[in-house]
């Protein structure tokens, strides 16, 4: 391969890279913190998303994370109200 053509390349790879780090920050709408009680432990997450929704979800699915052990436990801290959520916009 000649250096013109490794250049080109590396030129297009970057360029799609910055691509797609642009596209997935720019969806970054809400931020929200939420905290949860589970099994008499409390935990506290941050999430990020394109919706108000989307990032409570994400938060409220990491905080379950470390007080929850096997599938039914996550589901069940996942569709525990939390003690705490406030969001915020971007």
């Amino acid at each position: 391969m000649s250096k013109k053509a490794k250049w080109t390349l590396t030129l297009i790879v970057l360029a799609l890279m910055a691509f797609m780090v642009y596209n997935s920050m720019a969806r970054v709408q809400k931020r929200c913190e939420v905290c949860v009680v589970f099994n008499g432990r409390r935990n506290c997450a941050r999430a990020a998303g394109g919706s108000e929704g989307e990032a409570r979800q994400g938060a409220q699915t990491t905080a379950c994370g470390t007080l929850a052990s096997g599938m039914d436990e996550s589901i069940r801290c996942q569709n525990t109200q939390p003690q705490t959520a406030s969001c915020s916009t971007n």
